[in-house]
């Protein structure tokens, strides 16, 4: 697998999306009122034409493609999983906070993953395989880390900019009970997570519905860096596991070492 030529990929399908981002954003409605724009589409033809010349023996399910059926994913062992823009809400609203993601999935898990984050001219990868994770900005390349929490230390919280509700709100109120202070940090997209993998944040509690897609690739980071991701009913997270593309609701921390399970208080219901 070359990592390069994947860098590379994913920051040629950010260029593609900025170069709409540019101009007036015209948005359509998808089936399920989410919203669709030429920069989903025009990302998510550079990705699988991209994957199909480096890595044609491995099949590619996409969020834009044709979704193939549980019948057929249910037997890869191996495939791609890419979100070509997740939070398109935040390219509509123009706040840069919008991501490219790519992830490599082996059994259930994902094992590698790219982020792009274009309009900050930001790349984040990491590989579970080697326990290595890293963020290029522009010509700086460098490795990153979670960062450890310690009991006393003020709690940094990563929450959604554009999905919340009352039982996040309720949420955060008990953190604040069980942890003392807690900052709040809102933040669009995939890149919740990856704040958390290079050490900026410690929590991401995500009450409200995700699909496989996007949250693979930035997984694959966050654990790469020393994170980790579980269901919020405390089971683990797996991917192309059963027909539904939806996730569970999940919780994300920095520090896979403290014993987040037994302190964190219950989700709400």
């Amino acid at each position: 697998m070359d990592t390069q030529a994947l860098l590379d990929l994913v920051e040629k399908a950010g260029d593609a999306i900025m170069v709409i981002y540019a101009q007036d954003i015209e948005v359509s409605t998808k089936d399920d009122d989410s919203p669709l724009t030429k920069a989903d589409l025009a990302s998510h033809r550079v990705l699988t034409e991209g994957l199909a010349r480096l890595t044609p023996e491995i099949p590619v399910f996409s969020e834009e493609g044709a979704q193939q059926p549980y019948a057929e994913r249910r037997g890869w062992q191996r495939y791609w999983l890419i979100d070509p823009l997740d939070g398109t809400k935040e390219f509509i609203n123009r706040n840069g906070e919008f991501t490219v993601n790519l992830a490599l999935i082996e059994g259930h898990a994902a094992v590698f993953g790219i982020v792009g984050v274009p309009a900050q001219g930001v790349l984040y990868w990491g590989d579970i395989r080697t326990g290595e994770a890293w963020r290029r900005a522009g010509d700086k390349v460098e490795r990153i880390h979670t960062r450890d929490w310690q009991v006393g230390e003020p709690l940094t919280v990563v929450a959604s900019r554009s999905h919340g509700g009352e039982r996040l709100e309720t949420y955060l109120e008990q953190l604040a009970g069980a942890f003392g202070s807690v900052d709040r940090t809102p933040v669009g997209s995939s890149l919740k997570l990856c704040i958390l993998a290079e050490g900026r944040a410690d929590l991401y509690p995500r009450l409200g519905p995700t699909s496989e897609w996007d949250i693979a690739a930035a997984h694959a980071v966050l654990k790469a860096a020393g994170g980790d991701v579980w269901a919020a009913s405390g089971d683990d997270l797996s991917y192309n596991a059963k027909e539904s593309v939806l996730n569970p609701e999940f919780i994300a921390v920095a520090d896979a070492k403290f014993g987040w399970r037994q302190k964190l208080p219950a989700v709400p219901a």
